[in-house]
């Protein structure tokens, strides 16, 4: 791969982050050529490679052993991620994985370790990261502006629609849980960034709905060794309008909170706003995707080498949180870590 030369990748599994974010925001990048998409529904596959220009679809196994293809992004069944990111980072192949990086933090181990081996670009599919609000808010939180932080708060909840018909996210042995995994798993991630992953020393959790196959709700609260609490609320089953998810950070001098961001200080004994102006995404473009669009623009830069690479090592201990989240629900207790 030369310097000028686009970054090929291909790309497993056609479902919608692959239709809403991926496919659409490569394929108009000038330095990326999408090569390859595969899935099990060849029929999907092939109508998504009209639309976008994709040249070849094949299954997941031949998509790994093409040459032509610098790296791969893997948007299966949460069960698959750990295999195909390992997979395909033995090929050679630069990977970015949806969350989760694995379903168990031994697994998530073992992909990160893959990645040393192989000296390969390994990302994982987290976008809060790249907001330019969580990006404000944590720059707040590093520089000790707040003072000594006592409580971190966040919520992600989504609101119930009827279906026709279960999907794998309904299967816990494909999903790896229910709403612990599909939105605890970014929830928990933005708090625990924003605050740079303090060590966490217990943990308590309690699922609602866990014995209909996989949970639609869990609360979970932690505490750190500082003495910091940090609570976690996610569901997939709200009644309203609209899908909400917040997150708040409480310190002896001040707090910030999203969305909107706000951020207090205490200056001269009374609370000030000291709230950054922020960009708004280009375009009329909403929040979220273009939050993907600057998570899939680090990825190429870590490959091209206009970044430094990062592995992603926290996902290790924050899928460890999640285990011991669902070991607590499960024994009724709290869990020391």
């Amino acid at each position: 791969m030369n310097e000028d030369d686009p970054t090929r990748i291909g790309i497993i599994g056609a479902g919608a982050i692959s239709q809403i974010v991926h496919l659409p925001i490569f394929v108009e990048r000038h330095d990326v050529e999408v090569v390859a998409l595969a899935d099990t529904d060849v029929h999907k596959a092939e109508t998504l490679s009209r639309r976008y220009g994709v040249p070849i679809v094949l299954d997941a196994e031949e998509l790994l052993a093409l040459d032509e293809i610098d790296a791969v992004v893997v948007c299966t069944p949460n069960h698959l991620h750990e295999e195909m990111a390992v997979e395909a980072l033995g090929a050679g192949k630069h990977v970015l994985v949806e969350r989760p990086l694995a379903t168990t933090s031994e697994g998530a181990a073992r992909v990160i370790e893959a990645a040393k081996a192989s000296e390969r670009v390994l990302s994982v599919g987290l976008p809060h990261r790249f907001r330019p609000e969580v990006i404000a808010l944590r720059s707040f939180v590093l520089g000790e502006q707040m003072g000594d932080l006592y409580a971190v708060r966040a919520s992600w909840l989504t609101r119930s629609t009827p279906m026709a018909r279960s999907t794998w996210r309904h299967d816990p042995n494909i999903a790896g849980g229910g709403a612990l995994i599909d939105l605890g798993i970014p929830a928990l991630d933005l708090c625990m960034w924003t605050i740079d992953f303090p060590t966490v020393k217990r943990v308590t959790c309690v699922l609602a709905g866990p014995d209909a196959g996989v949970e639609y709700s869990a609360t979970l609260f932690m505490e750190t060794e500082e003495g910091l609490a940090i609570t976690v609320e996610v569901s997939n089953r709200l009644f309203a309008g609209e899908d909400r998810y917040y997150m708040r950070v409480m310190g002896d001098d001040g707090s910030g909170s999203l969305p909107p961001l706000e951020i207090y200080k205490q200056v001269g004994g009374r609370p000030m706003d000291v709230t950054p102006r922020q960009p708004k995404p280009r375009g009329g473009e909403n929040p979220y995707t273009n939050a993907y669009r600057r998570l899939l623009d680090d990825f190429v830069r870590q490959i091209t080498g206009l970044r430094d690479v990062s592995l992603p090592v926290h996902q290790v201990g924050l899928m460890a949180l999640i285990e011991a989240a669902y070991r607590s629900a499960k024994e009724g207790r709290e869990v020391e870590l």
